[in-house]
């Protein structure tokens, strides 16, 4: 006698299958006879429904001034899961995501009978789970509550709470329950991080290819990842089942099925959005839980501004970065701001915001200090004032360059951006009166030890890129100070105040500079006078910055190493320039010339200036052009030849003119443009011109002669 065999486990497991499909079936049989029964005990009984929380944490997204992604956050755990876009998902997604998964979504109150009944017949017949009958509102209250569902316990369970959200939320909200928390595979969640992922796009229009991939995955995301060679070819299965069932529904034609089963699947995994990525980390740090957060960025400028700032860069060094920020001077709105030039690259530091360190400006503080004077009255554009050695107490500074011009305009040491001329100039001011006024502009200005000292006009202090650029806002409005935001809507909510509009300097104080600033060389191929800006090099060559303006926009840009390490050869006329009129070449027809002067502004050559402006003296003491003091006790300055009202008859291109008396250097101008600047000579050769002229001298004192000529040309000459 033959003992019995064991029986067969793999011939057991579909008798199971079958077993939990009829438990099943007949408890939710039961539950729909009580239903009719005693609606009334059923309804007491769906209302008493332990709910989990319905509030699904999302990541907070930063946001352009389009509503565009800049950047998005994980949630607590770990998870990419976005909220859905503001402007909705694809309404093919939707059509095929419940031609797929859910007929009845419509109709049916949570829980599908026909769907049931059909499956345990199917498993009946044939021994094994044929097709399920989970609901999408099954399947929402299975993803909410993430318990066990391989029991008909569970299932009860789920199809108890599935119908509970029914009544509390509604279709449109278990739709979006389900948009969010629908799994993608490893860390990602919710059908736009999914669409961010796979496609780098939002789920706001998609192709059909796509949409039908996106409602395939959720079923089995891991075995299913078309990022993995092993597993692409049931990915592609997925979606082309999920393309013919759209078919059949007439969501989509023959043709675009077919289309869209020729689309190849995407073989990798994009990258997040990471645009204004250090922006967007400074304010989810200020905004603590928030979803979404809307700036003033221009998405288009900002990408822009992010391939310059790469660029710049490219041939440097690894540990070489850079940072910029474009702003509307009127409004006060950052329209686009770089912090790197390689968000999270260990070498360049990519996780330092160099818009808001503290760096040396190098010498782009000049054009406050010399608005300061002009305010004052010291000077004016055209007054001479010394580039020579000179002392400050234990300290001598140089130029740059080691070298001195002698007798320069005021328009010449800014445009040169001499150092001798502005010390002078901060020092008939006071250091702290100037460190006030670059506060008063909107600059934290950092200086080491006690009271600040004259250094800081050649950059011995610390600003950030954020405030420079601020400061010179301030320029471009008329002097007035500008406070830069970056959150949509902050300018409104703050109304107007003692701060946004504050008198920094005078119109015609600021518009001075600015003319000035116009006229410095641009740099090699850009066009002349589009903006007026100033460079600056710090000591040691650790900082190239460049800042501008037009009538409209401001940008300042920084280049260097965030660890402070010098850059050998770096300049900011060099290096920095050429970026910042990239920036402002990337504004295209926005551009808006530099405004006229205020009529307020006195324009005049130097000859036609007040005395006291011809010439900057120092309050209390006029130091000597060459180590003596300066008196009024030499003799009449007077202009021996030509004799005034004569007339010459001109040989060459130059005449010879003469003076005696005065107190050297001397300045001479034909009509009124320098023709001989800081000559230590009685004499000198100016150039002739046919017709009436007048020539005047000034002396060291500020003292000024002129006389008026004709000059005429030989017949045939």
């Amino acid at each position: 006698m033959t003992s019995p065999s064991p029986p067969d486990p793999a011939a057991a497991r579909p008798r199971r299958q079958g077993g939990r499909i009829i438990a099943l079936t007949l408890a939710l049989g039961l539950l729909a006879g009580a239903m009719d029964a005693g609606r009334l005990q059923f309804d007491r009984w769906l209302d008493a429904t332990p709910m989990p929380p319905l509030a699904v944490p999302v990541g907070t997204e930063v946001v352009a001034r389009d509503g565009s992604l800049l950047r998005a956050f994980q949630v607590g755990d770990g998870l990419w899961r976005l909220a859905p876009p503001a402007s909705g998902v694809d309404p093919r997604l939707l059509d095929m995501l419940i031609a797929w998964e859910d007929r009845r979504f419509a109709s049916h109150h949570g829980v599908d009978w026909r769907a049931v009944l059909r499956a345990a017949g199917q498993a009946v017949r044939h021994g094994r789970i044929v097709s399920g009958a989970s609901t999408l509102s099954m399947q929402t209250a299975r993803l909410l509550e993430r318990g066990p569902t391989a029991d008909w316990r569970g299932k009860l369970r789920q199809a108890r709470l599935a119908m509970a959200l029914e009544r509390r939320i509604g279709k449109d909200g278990i739709l979006a329950l389900y948009l969010r928390l629908a799994p993608y595979g490893g860390n990602t969640e919710g059908v736009r991080a999914a669409a961010l992922m796979w496609f780098g796009k939002e789920p706001t229009r998609l192709t059909p290819a796509e949409a039908a991939l996106l409602v395939a995955l959720p079923q089995a995301p891991e075995s299913r990842r078309p990022d993995i060679a092993a597993r692409r070819g049931a990915a592609l299965a997925a979606r082309d089942r999920v393309l013919a069932r759209a078919e059949a529904a007439g969501i989509i034609d023959a043709d675009s099925a077919a289309l869209a089963r020729k689309t190849p699947l995407p073989t990798a995994r994009r990258a997040f959005p990471a645009h204004a990525a250090l922006l967007a980390e400074r304010l989810r740090a200020a905004h603590p839980g928030a979803v979404r957060i809307e700036t003033t960025i221009d998405p288009q400028l900002q990408r822009a501004a992010e391939t310059m700032v790469a660029r710049a860069i490219s041939d440097g060094s690894e540990r070489l970065s850079a940072a910029a920020i474009v702003a509307d001077h009127v409004t006060g709105e950052v329209l686009a701001e770089v912090g790197t030039a390689d968000f999270g690259a260990t070498p360049r530091a990519g996780f330092i915001d160099m818009t808001r360190a503290l760096r040396s400006p190098g010498s782009t503080l000049k054009p406050f200090v010399y608005a300061m004077g002009f305010d004052d009255g010291l000077i004016h554009p055209d007054s001479l004032i010394e580039d020579r050695p000179a002392s400050f107490g234990r300290w001598q500074p140089q130029n740059f360059d080691r070298q001195f011009r002698g007798t320069v305009t005021v328009r010449e040491a800014l445009r040169q951006s001499l150092n001798i001329p502005v010390v002078r100039i901060a020092d008939a001011l006071g250091p702290a009166r100037v460190v006030a006024g670059l506060r008063r502009a909107g600059m934290r200005v950092e200086t080491q030890g006690g009271a600040p000292g004259l250094a800081v006009v050649l950059g011995g202090a610390g600003v950030s890129l954020h405030d420079l650029v601020s400061g010179y806002a301030a320029l471009a409005q008329g002097g007035q100070r500008v406070v830069l935001h970056d959150l949509a809507g902050a300018a409104e909510a703050a109304g107007p105040g003692p701060v946004q509009g504050q008198r920094v300097v005078s119109r015609s104080a600021a518009w001075q500079v600015g003319d000035i600033l116009s006229r410095i060389p641009a740099p090699e191929g850009r066009a002349q006078g589009r903006i007026a800006y100033k460079t600056g090099t710090s000591y040691g060559h650790r900082d190239a910055l460049s800042v501008g303006y037009d009538g409209r926009f401001v940008a300042g840009v920084w280049i260097g190493r965030p660890d402070g390490t010098p850059v050998p050869g770096a300049f900011g006329g060099e290096v920095a320039a050429p970026l910042l009129f990239d920036l402002f070449d990337a504004l295209g027809a926005r551009h808006r010339p530099l405004p006229p002067p205020p009529p307020e502004t006195l324009i005049a050559p130097n000859a036609h200036l007040p005395i006291p402006l011809r010439r900057f003296t120092a309050p209390g003491r006029v130091a000597s052009a060459d180590a003596g003091r300066l008196t009024p006790d030499s003799d009449p300055l007077t202009i021996l030849f030509p004799p005034d009202g004569a007339e010459l008859e001109l040989t060459g291109d130059q005449i010879p003119v003469r003076l005696r008396g005065g107190v050297p250097p001397y300045t001479w101008l034909m009509n009124g443009r320098p023709a001989a600047i800081a000559s230590p000579l009685t004499e000198a050769r100016l150039p002739g011109l046919a017709g009436m002229s007048e020539i005047s001298v000034t002396d060291a004192l500020g003292r000024t002669q002129r006389v008026r000529l004709r000059m005429t040309r030989p017949l045939g000459g």
